[in-house]
């Protein structure tokens, strides 16, 4: 019975983490609209860094507000574990989804986006990510301090560049529906866009907290290992608003958003969050949480190169990234 109690709360954690999702992409696709700002840095920023909000907080609580070691590893494994989500399964996700909504014939099946852009966010999270990686080799606290504040740098350039931008369409059905909190309004005030924003991503937070409390009883129940829930299954729960978000883009034919979502998180939590691990902690990884950056590094590197080798990501391919994350939840699940 309580496990078909917590299977119905990863029902109502999805209805919940779906009803927000469509409230904040509405609002902050008309904020990008009201202030002239292109799709590209829509996704890349605002949508990018609220949705990477709720999960941000975790290593920042843990690794400055705890009182142990093992609340400082938790706050590792938040920091290591979205970049390796969103690299190795949730862009493999969105190659397989493509695919599907063009089979039942909602779309064409192909990618419509500004690659140049998605070069920049795939750079800028490699050139971080590297960064991060040659600090765990350097055991020098000054050598951290000086990678974080360059990191923290890095990504104020980043979105320097996003809102320099111009505006350009490369995509499909770029027409914009009308607010959810004002459906009548031709252009919603701002008050208006930021209400709605906020609630779309107070749903989003409650239901990633529904899903990690049922996967957290669930894995108890059914004796996951720990390091199996704190790598993979949450995470997973973690980044349902970035998966959510773009998987509804995506299916609006919204391409440039749904990708600049996820390509534009990777950047963020490639960048900031292992700022706070570099300034809270001494930076001494597992070789299973090191394992996470260079997988993360190697999917990245592989949809690089099919954009600089073809010119495009082909869906299928892309999708086969997947097998990094599968092949690494296989090993913990082993080990």
């Amino acid at each position: 019975m309580t496990l078909l109690l917590y299977a119905l709360l990863f029902v109502v954690s999805i209805v919940v983490t779906l009803g927000g999702c469509a409230l904040f992409t509405n609002a902050i696709e008309w904020l990008g609209k009201r202030l002239g700002i292109s799709e590209g840095a829509v996704g890349s920023i605002f949508a990018a860094i609220g949705t990477t909000l709720p999960e941000t907080s975790i290593p920042i609580i843990a690794i400055f507000f705890g009182t142990s070691r093992q609340e400082a590893e938790v706050g590792l494994g938040a920091i290591l574990g979205a970049p390796f989500m969103l690299s190795t399964l949730v862009l493999p996700i969105l190659a397989l989804l493509l695919v599907l909504y063009a089979r039942a014939g909602k779309r064409t099946a192909r990618f419509h986006l500004n690659y140049r852009e998605v070069q920049t966010d795939l750079g800028f999270f490699l050139i971080g990510y590297s960064v991060a990686l040659g600090a765990v080799f350097v055991p020098s606290r000054l050598a951290h301090i000086v990678a974080a504040v360059g990191l923290i740098a890095m990504y104020g350039y980043y979105m320097r560049l996003k809102f320099g931008a111009s505006e350009e369409d490369d995509g499909e059905g770029s027409e914009l529906e009308p607010l959810l909190f004002a459906k009548r309004a031709a252009k919603p005030a701002y008050p208006l866009i930021a209400v709605q924003a906020v609630a779309g991503l107070a749903g989003l937070i409650a239901g990633a907290h529904l899903f990690v409390t049922a996967a957290e009883t669930m894995s108890a129940a059914l004796a996951i290992s720990p390091l199996i829930l704190a790598l993979l299954i949450a995470p997973l729960a973690t980044e349902l608003p970035e998966m959510s978000n773009s998987f509804l883009w995506l299916y609006r034919k919204k391409d440039r958003l749904a990708v600049g979502n996820v390509t534009g998180a990777m950047v963020f939590q490639g960048t900031f969050p292992v700022s706070v691990g570099l300034l809270g902690t001494e930076w001494a990884l597992a070789p299973s949480a090191l394992a996470t950056i260079l997988l993360a590094m190697a999917a990245s590197v592989f949809a690089l190169l099919q954009i600089t080798v073809g010119g495009q990501w082909r869906p299928w391919l892309l999708s086969a990234g997947a097998v990094l994350y599968i092949g690494y939840a296989l090993y913990l699940y082993g080990w």
